[in-house]
């Protein structure tokens, strides 16, 4: 299977779009019903942060296997502010937009794999897989 989904994160909307994405192919691939929430919950925290804090971005998930293993890998990337302290906004409850600040560390417990990158000024980017089980 090489199936991809690419979505533009512009407006509220695209997260339920990229959302159905995430749901879709990872149904495919054979997830199970509590792993496919999962993985629709992160993708809704780490796209709703794009529209929060830099306006725009993209989401693009593909299929990956790492020898006998499956699973989908989802890259978040926008061009917003950047995150000036990864490691204090990795901590739960830290938040700038006056949310509940469990987004991005929310994502890392329900994902498998989970790496960020930020450069202030330029931008973001998120990595997460979710293997089969």
């Amino acid at each position: 299977m090489t199936r991809e989904a690419r979505v533009a994160i512009n407006r509220e909307p695209d997260i339920i779009v990229a959302r159905q994405q995430g749901r879709d192919i990872s149904a495919e691939l054979g997830f199970s019903p509590g792993d496919l929430a999962l993985i629709a919950t992160a993708i809704s925290e780490i796209t709703r942060n794009v529209i929060a804090y830099a306006t725009r971005g993209e989401m693009t998930m593909r299929v990956v296997q790492d020898g006998t293993r499956r699973g989908v890998e989802i890259v978040v990337q926008d061009e917003g502010p950047g995150i000036a302290d990864l490691p204090q906004a990795m901590q739960d409850g830290y938040s700038t937009g006056g949310g509940l600040g469990l987004g991005l560390p929310g994502a890392r417990r329900l994902m498998d794999d989970f790496a960020i990158e930020s450069t202030v000024g330029r931008g973001t980017r998120v990595v997460m897989r979710k293997w089969m089980k």
